[in-house]
């Protein structure tokens, strides 16, 4: 087009495709842009104003001056100022009246003799990006310091003694609490979860650490050589006695560590004798008249109930609360995964250097070491290991190869519904209604014979006995590929884990507030809340629905908001199935989790739940993100091929 010419009408077209992609650009922009002119005014906006700025709708600021809104104090020093002082790209970080935090960055646009025509200021609300920061600035900064205090403990132990869990961290933190009091210990937890190992860091980790740690197992020494082991006796004492006399364990630990290891396993008449050896503080030898002071600090273990033993009279009542002034329960090895892949390498190392092999486990391997249940914990899985090291013929030991060593356990179903131990009710119902229509399937063959005999609806009981087969159909998978599930199961989780902790953190505890105390849909913050949370599920594209829940004192779970698409309403009480019940407790204080595929009136879904907090980290409410069985098992075999390519 020709200077001082019209545009032509292909020219004029031109312009206005290429008007109409500059507008859909700057609508697909998160950001708010501004354009303004060289005299600072506002000429144009896009679509994602930031009304929390302004405080105004989008066409009251068209046409006004920066500048001028500056200098009657109703905004702070404008990007725009400095942009136009320094004629330079500049970002600052500007304070709204209402305390959120927005990003600004101005650019100017120069023409070809370099003067100043516009100004581009990009704005973004970076307030939740800025608490996230903070918090995880803080999280770092307490993971930092419980890492550094482990450090030093772990510093202190000998190399055996390998801890990776949370909870064996905390058996480990409390081990050095007790190490420095010197105080009567109990040890309780399975056979082979770690128990002396315990008791050998109490005596590391304490002021005990160069005096002697004397180890005994009661079960195994013979009754009526017990007292004389544990006491000594002097020269002559009783026939047979070693003519020099004995030292006794008790006397052989002074000033260091006596571990009674299977405690339960104590003849009743000795335990008396151990009581008064507690309580006084002094040993009497077998023969002697005149007692030993000691001074021994006494670790006991067991891998029973003393308390049942108690009360059947096995077990001296008075004993047994002499030595249960600090119990420490140890984590059986099933509970504490996070160890298993540390500790199968220690033992590979371990027997790799006493048998001159060069073994090695491979990823898939430690996989399915994972979800081995472990009824011999920590010990059954270094004989394990110590087999595959003596007996693998290859040096890469995979899945397959190691599913042969180990000794799977088909579990037994009762052929009537029996329950043999104390469980939840709701894990009972369940259990029994599982068998009754495994029971009925198997006598009549039809799902619609069934379900008239057992009263319930057709779909229903189609519904029911597809989840029975889904799960029987997992017991029954290849090991392999049940690790392989198993993992994949706990990477998606982690994944609904994390939208579930952004959208609580994306949420206000403070509107949140506002909407406990007005409980009312008429409120403008549930209105605000919801939209929210229908804006969150809109965006995000893979969440069912979104929900705000809190726990009164009763333990009624009561409904705040919802997003559009779930029809609850506020001050409404849900009542759920155990999975999802049981997640939304244990997130108002404090915890994070993600519930299995469960099925309530609303359908088949998987729930993610996170704690709202507020500025104090006091927990306002409960974030609730629903996802459907379909997005979930679409996920699963999602992640399943990608495992395969890897």
């Amino acid at each position: 087009m020709k200077h001082g010419a019209y545009p032509t009408e292909l020219e004029m077209k031109e312009l206005l495709e290429t008007n109409k992609d500059l507008n859909a650009i700057l609508s697909s922009i998160y950001d708010e842009i501004l354009v303004v002119d060289p005299q600072g005014t506002i000429i144009r906006v896009s679509d994602h104003f930031l009304a929390e700025f302004w405080n105004v709708k989008p066409d009251q600021i068209i046409g006004q001056n920066i500048l001028e809104l500056e200098s009657k104090g109703l905004i702070d020093l404008s990007v725009t100022h400095q942009v136009l002082e320094h004629k330079t790209k500049i970002s600052i970080i500007q304070e709204t009246w209402n305390g959120r935090r927005i990003l600004a960055t101005g650019t100017p646009i120069l023409n070809e003799n370099g003067d100043l025509e516009r100004i581009v200021v990009a704005s973004r609300d970076i307030t939740e990006t800025s608490k996230l920061k903070n918090e995880l600035k803080q999280v770092k900064s307490n993971s930092e310091k419980l890492k550094q205090e482990l450090d030093v403990l772990e510093n202190r132990l000998s190399k055996s003694f390998v801890v990776y869990s949370d909870n064996m961290k905390e058996v480990l933190k409390q081990a050095e609490k007790v190490a420095s009091a010197s105080a009567t210990v109990l040890l309780i937890g399975e056979s082979g979860v770690g128990k002396e190992m315990v008791a050998s860091a109490i005596h590391q980790l304490g002021e005990r650490s160069s005096q002697p740690f004397v180890k005994v197992n009661c079960g195994a020494i013979p009754e009526h050589l017990l007292e004389s082991e544990l006491f000594g006796y002097k020269r002559g004492a009783f026939t047979g006695a070693d003519p020099k006399g004995k030292i006794g364990y008790f006397t052989q630990a002074n000033h260091g560590i006596l571990f009674l290891d299977e405690i339960s396993e104590m003849p009743l008449n000795l335990q008396v004798k151990l009581l008064r050896v507690l309580q006084e503080r002094e040993v009497t030898p077998i023969g002697e008249i005149q007692s030993i002071p000691i001074d021994v600090q006494v670790i006991a273990a067991t891998n029973k109930n003393l308390e049942e033993l108690v009360k059947k009279g096995a077990f001296r009542e008075d004993l047994y609360y002499r030595l249960h002034v600090i119990p420490i329960s140890i984590p059986p090895l099933r509970e504490r995964a996070k160890d298993i892949a540390f500790l199968a390498h220690h033992f590979v190392n371990k027997y790799n250097l006493q048998y001159k092999r060069e073994v090695e486990l491979t990823p898939d391997a430690i996989d399915l070491l994972k979800v081995y249940p472990w009824h011999g914990n920590v010990r059954e899985l270094e004989n394990v290991i110590q087999r595959v090291v003596v007996t693998s013929e290859e040096k890469q030991v995979c899945a397959q190869a190691l599913n042969q060593m180990i000794p799977w356990k088909k579990s037994v179903e009762n052929s009537k519904p029996i329950v043999t131990n104390i469980m939840p009710l709701q894990e009972a119902l369940d259990h029994v209604e599982e068998q009754l229509i495994l029971m009925a399937m198997e006598q009549y063959k039809s799902l619609k014979m069934v379900a008239q005999v057992l009263e319930v609806s057709q779909p229903t009981m189609s519904r029911k006995y597809q989840k029975i087969k889904e799960k029987l159909q997992h017991q029954n998978m290849n090991p392999a590929d049940r690790a392989h599930t198993s993992i994949l199961e706990e990477e998606l989780n982690k994944q609904l884990m994390s939208v579930a902790i952004v959208t609580a953190t994306s949420i206000d505890a403070s509107d949140v507030k506002q909407l406990i105390g007005n409980l009312s849909a008429d409120n403008p913050y549930y209105l605000k809340l919801q939209n929210k949370l229908t804006m969150i599920r809109e965006l995000e594209g893979k969440i069912e629905w979104n929900y705000i829940f809190t726990v009164n004192a009763n333990r009624g779970v009561i409904n705040l908001v919802a997003d559009k698409r779930l029809k609850l309403y506020p001050g409404e009480e849900y009542f759920g199935p155990p999975e999802i019940m049981k997640c939304m407790y244990q997130a108002m204080k404090g915890k994070v989790g993600v519930t299995p595929l469960y099925e309530d009136i609303f359908g088949q879904l998987k729930s993610s739940v996170a704690p709202i907090k507020d500025d104090s980290g006091n927990i306002v409410a409960i974030l609730g993100s629903d996802f459907s069985a379909d997005y979930v098992n679409t996920q699963i075999n999602k992640l399943k091929k990608l495992f395969k390519g890897k």
